[in-house]
């Protein structure tokens, strides 16, 4: 394989699809598998792969047992590299046209009922001031139901307190403005006058970054995960947490107390409607409810 068609392939991803940088490595490290396993067992150039090479490949990875999800994920990420070689015309033909998708088990979004998120919210103690930033993290998190990478990404100037808003960069850079709800405004204000001013005096270099970490600088994801386990943890709820929980949290909340699916899809950041339609199998219950307390003949 070309390592040009690579590297072209890269640059595409990143000008002109504005993909993030976890997508990108996604592609690189799928791409390379692939050339690896042509190159090693079949002995031959991955410029001249066949559909029967592409389901040889497809046969090892089962046999070493590898989720649907990522086979899928791994399918996508080579048709799209050949139809970008194919467009180039680098290549002849894309053989991955012809390969279908495993399909996928759809699995119900966890979420926090409102008692649980309640318990959360009270097990933090706000007396210290990693308190408060966890606190403000929190509720900033399932106020708005951002991305943990999108809250990675929030700068100072991002957060309108006048407005009530914080600018979201999202997913292929797309700008969204969120609302922010009293209780995340209350968190966040005093996190900024109280916290970060400390926080950020304890960095090498100065960041914009909103929230911080204990040495004061920019807080990664995975940071925030291990934050967000430690809460739940010390909140002893029956469910886990994860940064998607929370948005997930928040969409099944809007939705259960009447929120349209269109204006929840713009909260979101989705895209297409299909992403938030999920949510509504989770409001289920909400509907039996109502119907069973308000139908004379439920």
């Amino acid at each position: 394989m070309s390592n040009d068609w690579v590297k072209k392939f890269m640059d595409y991803l990143q000008i002109e699809k504005r993909a993030s940088i976890h997508t990108i490595n996604n592609y690189q490290k799928d791409i390379e598998d692939f050339d690896r396993f042509v190159m090693q067992q079949l002995r031959k150039s991955i410029a001249v792969v066949s559909y029967v090479d592409i389901r040889s490949y497809l046969t090892s990875l089962h046999n070493k047992s590898y989720a649907r999800k990522t086979v899928a994920r791994k399918i996508s990420s080579l048709r799209s590299f050949w139809s970008f070689l194919v467009r180039e015309n680098l290549v002849d033909k894309n053989p991955f046209q012809v390969v279908t998708t495993p399909k996928l088990e759809k699995k119900l979004p966890s979420f926090f009922y409102e008692n649980e998120m309640q318990t959360i919210f009270d097990s933090i103690n706000v007396k210290t001031d990693l308190g408060k930033r966890n606190l403000a993290l929190v509720e900033v998190l399932y106020g708005t139901g951002i991305r943990v990478s999108e809250c990675v990404g929030l700068n100072i100037e991002d957060y309108d307190k006048e407005l009530g808003t914080l600018l979201i960069q999202g997913k292929g850079r797309k700008e969204r403005y969120v609302p922010v709800g009293s209780y995340a405004i209350g968190a966040l204000d005093v996190y900024l006058s109280e916290t970060r001013t400390k926080l950020i005096a304890k960095g090498n270099a100065p960041t914009d970054a909103i929230f911080l970490s204990y040495r004061g600088w920019k807080l990664e994801a995975r940071s925030i995960r291990k934050i967000l386990n430690k809460i739940v943890n010390d909140a002893a709820v029956s469910s886990k947490m994860s940064p998607h929980s929370l948005r997930h949290s928040f969409a099944t909340h809007l939705l259960n107390e009447g929120a349209d699916l269109r204006t929840v899809q713009e909260l979101l950041g989705h895209s297409e409607l299909s992403s938030t339609q999920v949510y509504t199998h989770v409001t289920k219950d909400r509907l039996r409810e109502v119907y069973r307390s308000s139908h004379p003949r439920a």
